[in-house]
């Protein structure tokens, strides 16, 4: 390509929402903005003990406008000219409850403050009862219809959040009419759609997270879901049956959009992906090798020749989709419900005296206090990480379990808890710390056995992400761990850029995906390799580590169906009279658990 044309990448994070702007013919990036949600960030709308965790939609379209408008400020009015496409990435499952135009309810007056009519975060678990339900429930059809999710189904995904969404509000319920992915409403927004009927719904969403799957034409069948809850019936009307790859677009730049950015109606949207497939389309994916996107959460991508792994299905993974990261490939991810959450958990564990007790101090004023608690926020991680890295290995050091967030996989189960065992009075903070990183390092490694235990090998290990960039010493434990060479890519920024591989080509730039990331790809410039001697005392301290979890799952399995049973027959608010049996529920789970 001779001459130079600009795409956009706009990557929805947990905290914030990035955009970059990017010259198509080389992948430089031109420039980049950063917005913080303020209305998250303040903790609004969450309730974090009851594992409550929504977003406003407006911290999302406040931070595109923002983002966009700034790095085209910053590129000129020139570059502005030739920007091509758009397209996003989002966190994910993370849906909202729109009305029949395709407006979350939370964009309405009456539904302004209600956290029901909002985004429902990846990691809000309130849906576990739900998730539940829906695995007891799929046994008693002769279809399988979790089989292309790994035969379990989570509680951070589409159903589970929208059946707890509409049996705890009925207002909500009322003015729903259908429910969309944060990664399928961005694009329609942008496109200025009218009629939700009308939306590009994703296949990377609608195979992970909603099980849709071209086996069964589709979604599952109405009576799949009305038979699990009345508040359901006939509401696969109202989704989608065709889906689109990201390679697509979903249409052209609205004339309200267009003149809020400063760019012209011809700029091509593409139809939007999660954070993590696109990033791992602009991590450099290569077959059969694990795309690891390490933030908060990980996800981890793998991609396969359709032909050479045929019907083979690997179980406890978020899923299996054909397209849902490389069209004509098949797309599997799995992942961490807490990576980089387990690590700032920690660290607010160690602020609290700071934060809680300076502000009130005799001794410093209170803007001494607040620039000491800020620089010694910045400090713990990486100063734990170089204490942490001088404790000598041995097989009996501190243990935990890094289920802080639950498990996502192998086999999802968000009731579960983290814990940390072998503690004595010589635990310190830094040895605390050691034992979390390996405990994510571990849960990383379960994953990686799984794939290869069921028939689809990972040949090698791709880092992407701040973490994997910043943080040397829990990449060295990965690779110890995982006893394999771990490379890390160059660009911070994988998603983002993934984005904007999906917009060239959306765009007509490249004819696929494969020609964008070869030409926009940056590389990478860091390796890590296993220690030959740690390698073998992390085997033996990892099957410490699976005897713990099996110890934990099994009491934590036995607690949730104690409280099971302790709920009270509990009538669906769609009809009165029809009656949830709780205890068919319980027989189910005891007999899944078994």
């Amino acid at each position: 390509m001779a001459q130079d044309v600009f795409v956009i990448g706009v990557d929805y994070g947990s905290d914030s929402v990035r955009s970059v702007l990017v010259n198509a013919r080389n992948g430089e990036e031109v420039a980049s903005s950063v917005f913080n949600y303020p209305r998250w960030n303040r903790g609004a709308y969450c309730v974090p003990a009851e594992n409550q965790f929504r977003q406003h939609p407006l911290d999302y379209i406040e931070g595109l406008e923002k983002t966009i408008k700034e790095c085209l400020q910053k590129a000129g009015p020139e570059v502005a000219a030739q920007v091509k496409g758009v397209s996003v990435d989002t966190t994910g499952s993370t849906p909202v409850a729109v009305n029949q135009q395709g407006t979350p309810l939370a964009l309405l007056p009456e539904f302004a403050e209600n956290p029901n009519a909002m985004f429902v975060l990846w990691k809000d678990h309130t849906g576990v009862q739900e998730a539940a339900e829906i695995n007891a429930h799929a046994t008693k059809f002769d279809t399988n219809y979790l089989q292309f999710v790994g035969g379990i189904y989570s509680s951070e995904w589409f159903w589970a959040k929208l059946l707890h969404v509409l049996r705890e509000d009925e207002k909500v319920r009322q003015a729903t009419y259908s429910w969309v992915e944060h990664c399928d409403w961005i694009p329609f927004l942008l496109t200025g759609g009218t009629n939700a009927d009308d939306m590009k719904r994703g296949v990377c969403s609608a195979g992970h997270k909603s099980l849709w799957a071209a086996d069964f034409g589709g979604l599952p069948p109405n009576d799949f879901f009305a038979s699990l809850d009345p508040v359901l019936d006939g509401f696969t009307s109202r989704l989608f049956t065709q889906t689109y790859t990201s390679d697509q677009a979903a249409g052209q730049l609205s004339q309200e959009w267009a003149e809020r950015l400063g760019l012209s109606t011809e700029v091509v949207v593409g139809v939007g992906a999660f954070d993590a497939h696109m990033g791992a389309v602009g991590g450099q994916i290569e077959p059969y090798h694990l795309s690891k996107v390490m933030g908060t959460s990980t996800c981890d991508m793998l991609v396969a020749p359709m032909d050479k792994i045929g019907n083979t299905l690997v179980n406890g993974i978020c899923g299996q989709v054909p397209g849902s990261v490389i069209p004509g490939m098949m797309g599997l991810e799995a992942g961490q419900s807490a990576f980089g959450d387990t690590y700032a958990w920690f660290k607010r564990i160690l602020l609290w005296p700071l934060q809680n007790l300076f502000t009130n101090s005799q001794v410093i004023d209170a803007a001494t206090a607040e620039a000491l608690v800020e620089e010694v926020s910045n400090r713990i991680i990486p100063e734990l990480s170089i204490a942490a890295d001088q404790i000598p290995l041995s097989e009996n050091n501190e243990f935990a379990i890094d289920w802080f967030n639950g498990r996502r996989t192998p086999d999802a189960n968000q009731v579960l808890k983290g814990a940390i065992s072998g503690l004595g009075l010589g635990s310190d903070a830094p040895r605390v710390f050691r034992a979390l990183v390996e405990a994510t390092c571990f849960g990383a490694k379960k994953i990686v056995d799984r794939f290869n235990e069921q028939g689809v090998p990972v040949k090698g290990l791709i880092g992407l992400g701040g973490v994997a960039r910043k943080s040397p010493f829990i990449m060295q434990m990965m690779a110890d761990v995982m006893n394999m060479p771990i490379r890390i890519h160059k660009s911070e920024q994988t998603c983002a850029i993934g984005a904007a591989m999906f917009a060239a080509t959306a765009a007509g730039i490249y004819s696929k995906v494969e020609e964008a990331m070869a030409a926009m790809g940056q590389g990478f410039d860091l390796e890590y390799f296993p220690n030959p001697e740690r390698v073998e005392l992390y085997a033996k301290r990892y099957q410490k580590y699976s005897e713990l979890g099996v110890f934990l799952e099994s009491h934590s399995a036995s607690a949730s169906l104690a409280t099971l049973s302790d709920l009270p027959e509990t009538s669906s608010p769609a009809q009165d009279g029809q009656t949830r049996d709780v205890n068919q529920t319980q027989d189910e789970l005891q007999g899944i658990a078994r």
